[in-house]
Parts: C-alpha cells; sequence; structure tokens
C-alpha cells in the first residue's frame, strides 16, 4: 500500500499519529513502517480493544454475582486408581497413533528469562546426566510412542508417524529452528518438525492509541498462548497457502494432542488420554491434576454459569476453594489445569467461527515509547497495555467437553522459577523424573538401591513399558542408559 493509502486507513481508524514523524523519517525507516503498518489489521485492533475494554468492565461489573460451580460428576473422569480403564484408553489411543491419525501442537514460544537464559526455554538442560533439553526428551517421547504404537498393531516402525507442530514467538523462532538443525531433529524426519510462529498485537495505550517503540516501528507484543488458534490459519512461509490446519487436513490427522514446552514429565500424545476423548467424543478436552491443597495458586477446570471455563485462584473465595464434596470430601474445586489439552481438528477448524466473541485479557504495563520530540521514554509506572488471550478462552465455545484427571507425580513439573528457588525450578524438574525412573525400574520388578538415580532415555520406554527383562535385578550404580541392554552395567 502507498503512503497516502496507509495515511487515509490510519487517519480514519483514529491512529494517524503513528506517520508523526514521516518527514524525519530515512528512506529505509519509512519503508519498515510503511510494511508494518500494512500488515497490522489495524481495524481489528480497534475491535479487539474494545471487546477487552467492555468484557473487562462487565467482569467487574459481575464479582461475586457469576455463579461458579463445580464440573458435574458426568464431565470428569479419572485414571487414578482404575488400571482397567486406562487399559481400555491406551489400546484406543494406539490404535489412532498406528492410523496416523494424531497430531502434536507443542507451544514453546516463551524463552527462559527466568530461569537465567536467553535461549527458547524448550532449549533448557535441566540437570540430567544425559543433559538431554527439554526438546529433545519430547522428540525421542514421540520416536519411543510411534514404535509402541507401530508395535502394538504389527506395523514397520518408520510407518508410523506423529506429525509434531512446535509454535515459536517472533524472538524465538530463529534460535528454535536452528536448534533443531544442529541437533537433526533428535532423530525425527524434517518432514514431521513444522515451525509456525505466534501472533503479535500493538501494545497500546490507556485510551486505545497505537504506541511506537521508536519513530519508525510500533511497540508490539505477543497475543498469549491463546494466540494459537488463529496462529493455525497463517500461512508457514511467506507467499505460502500452506498453515497447519492444511497439513493436518492432508495427513488426514483428526486428533491434536496440545501441550506447553516447560513441563518435563508430559506424556506427548499421551495414548491413554487420546483413547478416552475418542471413546468420550469430546471435541475439546482438558487433562487436570488434583489441586496440592485449597489455596495452591493454580486455576481450575470449573463451571461459570452453564459454560466449562478455567476459574483463576485469584475468582475463588477462601470459602469456595476449602469447600468439600459432600459424597468424597475431596475439594470442590480440585481440578487444577495444566495446559494439556486434546482437539478434534475439526473444533479446531471452527475457532475462526467465534474467533470475534473471544475477549482479550488485558494486561497493564511499563512500555516504552518515544515522545513528542523522538525522544525513548521508559515509564516509571504502567502506561500502556498488552492484550492477550489464553489458550482455555475457547472452553466455554466447546459443544463436547471432557476433563480427564491424572496423578501429579507422573505427569506434571512445570519449569517456572529460576535455580534455587525450591519450587517449579530445574532442581525439581530434575529430581521428579528421575523418582519417575525409579518408579518405572521397580514397576517392573527391579530393586534400586537408596540413593541410586538412573535415568530411563525416552527412547528405553515411554511409559514404563518395555523392562521386562530387568525383573528381579538389583541396581548399585547410578548412570543414565540409552536401551536397556545399558541397564546390565548398573546392576
Amino acid at each position: 500500500m502507498s503512503y497516502e493509502q496507509i495515511r487515509q486507513r490510519y487517519e480514519s481508524a483514529g491512529q494517524g499519529h503513528l506517520l508523526q514523524f514521516w518527514p524525519k523519517l530515512s528512506e529505509a525507516e519509512r519503508s519498515a513502517l510503511l510494511a508494518q503498518l500494512t500488515a497490522l489489521d489495524i481495524e481489528r485492533v480497534n475491535r479487539v480493544y474494545r471487546k477487552a475494554i467492555s468484557s473487562e468492565k462487565e467482569a467487574a461489573e459481575n464479582v461475586g454475582r457469576d455463579v461458579i460451580e463445580p464440573l458435574p460428576e458426568d464431565a470428569a473422569d479419572t485414571v487414578i486408581g482404575l488400571p482397567d480403564k486406562e487399559q481400555e484408553w491406551r489400546a484406543v489411543g494406539l490404535r489412532a497413533i498406528a492410523h496416523g491419525q494424531v497430531g502434536v501442537l507443542l507451544m514453546a514460544g516463551g524463552q527462559g528469562t527466568r530461569l537465567g537464559s536467553s535461549a527458547p526455554k524448550g532449549c533448557y538442560d535441566i540437570g540430567l546426566p544425559s543433559h538431554k533439553s527439554l526438546f529433545q526428551y519430547q522428540a525421542e517421547r514421540i520416536a519411543r510412542l510411534q514404535t509402541v504404537a507401530a508395535q502394538a498393531h504389527g506395523k514397520a516402525a518408520s510407518s508410523v508417524i506423529i506429525p509434531w507442530y512446535v509454535m515459536t514467538s517472533g524472538p524465538t523462532r530463529r534460535e528454535t529452528e536452528a536448534f533443531f538443525k544442529k541437533n537433526a531433529y533428535f532423530g525425527l524426519s524434517s518432514k514431521n518438525v513444522i515451525f509456525f510462529e505466534q501472533g503479535t498485537l500493538p501494545c497500546l495505550t490507556m485510551d486505545g492509541k497505537v504506541i511506537l517503540e521508536t519513530p519508525s516501528r510500533v511497540a508490539v507484543a505477543p497475543d498469549g498462548n491463546g494466540g494459537l488458534y488463529a496462529a493455525l490459519r497463517q500461512p508457514l512461509a511467506p507467499s505460502s497457502p500452506r498453515t497447519v490446519l492444511s497439513d493436518l487436513a492432508e495427513r488426514k490427522v483428526q486428533y491434536v494432542h496440545s501441550y506447553c514446552v516447560d513441563n518435563c514429565l508430559v506424556k506427548v500424545a499421551d495414548p491413554v488420554f487420546l483413547g478416552y476423548c475418542i471413546q468420550k467424543q469430546a471435541d475439546c478436552a482438558a487433562k487436570v491434576v488434583p489441586k496440592a491443597y485449597p489455596t495452591e495458586s493454580v486455576g481450575v477446570v470449573a463451571r461459570r454459569g452453564d459454560k466449562f471455563s478455567v476459574i483463576e485462584y485469584s475468582e475463588i473465595s477462601k470459602e469456595q476453594a476449602e469447600r468439600r464434596d459432600a459424597k468424597t470430601g475431596e475439594l470442590a474445586f480440585r481440578l487444577g489445569n495444566i495446559v494439556n489439552h486434546f482437539y478434534t481438528t475439526a473444533f479446531l477448524n471452527s475457532t475462526k467461527d467465534f474467533e470475534e466473541e473471544l475477549a482479550f485479557h488485558i494486561a497493564r504495563k511499563k512500555i516504552p515509547y518515544v515522545d513528542a520530540s523522538a525522544q525513548t521514554v521508559k515509564p516509571s509506572k504502567p502506561n500502556g497495555m498488552k492484550l492477550e488471550m489464553f489458550v482455555f478462552d475457547v472452553f466455554p465455545f466447546t459443544k463436547h467437553f471432557a476433563v480427564l484427571a491424572v496423578v501429579r507425580n507422573e505427569e506434571f513439573s512445570p519449569l517456572k522459577n529460576a535455580p534455587g528457588t525450591g519450587s517449579d525450578d530445574p532442581e525439581t524438574s530434575r529430581r521428579d523424573l528421575l523418582s519417575q525412573h525409579k518408579r518405572f525400574l521397580e514397576r517392573a520388578g527391579a530393586i534400586v538401591v537408596q540413593g541410586i538415580e538412573i535415568e530411563l532415555s525416552p527412547l528405553v520406554t515411554y511409559d514404563g513399558e518395555g523392562l521386562e527383562a530387568i525383573k528381579g535385578k538389583k541396581f548399585t550404580r547410578s548412570g543414565m542408559v540409552e536401551s536397556v541392554e545399558e541397564l546390565d552395567a548398573l546392576v
């Protein structure tokens, strides 16, 4: 678009100030600014702002009025204490994987800033004996699961494929792709690892004006993990019609597992969860863990009115948090959200139909900007807003929703905090993963001497399977193994 077309469009949208420094810009700066403004859907930005403001106001007015209730009994199930059902669901899930019906969406746009690293969080090494990154662990779980599904259905291992769609952000995409290439995609085929990028939105003043970061550049911020849905429809490369959704369709994928990169215990493409959701005919589902204690700072899956939703811990009163189920004595609001979801591809395609109804959440921040004299100002208090959507914001629009509760120490150990914090940090992630490997060995009938740490490669076992040969053996040495045969060296 020409300068004049952009000027008219942005003035009509009430955002003409973005061109205020035009006469002082160099040709290169003018070109960059025009490209950014051309790509930006300014009318949508204005709609998003108005919707966010009105929704925030409505929520404030309804404080105490919204009826928040636990899920009805038939809406949630559990694997805890139900081994027969778990086996049944696993069989259904493995069948879907073996027939090429399953894909995986990884949300990996964050950096490891809080961990003291500028690299993408998936590159982080939590201190295991193998020094494998989170990305490598998850890649190897996919590789192992492909083998398990193939064996279960008498197929060649190379014939079973679980495509992996990795959502990055602007700051992490290049480094993420380079990390995968450097490590030869951790043994997976590069054709089946598809990178795409989370969207951004401009930063706004409190009255909805787009902020200039420099005289020739608009300040932008990621649009939240809920930007996943719109990102699925965006071209994977410039001038390419190919999108994640079209790739899923081309591969005839029907079911998708989605999760966050920072959970070292995540069961990628978990066949139990997949099988459960397929049997329930869910179009969207959430995996949850029981809250550790009433006031734990975690959102819970519950109902707001007649809609499924994630209720933030700040929205629940102390009385509600401590409320108990009259029949079981369990916490009424106990289904802790761990951002671990299932979708049908049909549902993912349908999200465009209600996208305009979704309200972005407002985060008021200190956002650097340029003043009228083109000088950069770093404010000392919040001066603007970043708008973001959460991945669970689609739950109220789900027609067939399901929830599966799983064991926390088998499936959830998030990496959130700096080393040495004492909770949700690299040390607790390392501890939880190695403790799980010890349980795998002991369940297989082995004896592990107290204090011994054995790391089992995901290529050895996905969930404790394939360890029959170690029954009755006593392990007296620490170490890490990449094959069942290597375990003998630790006996």
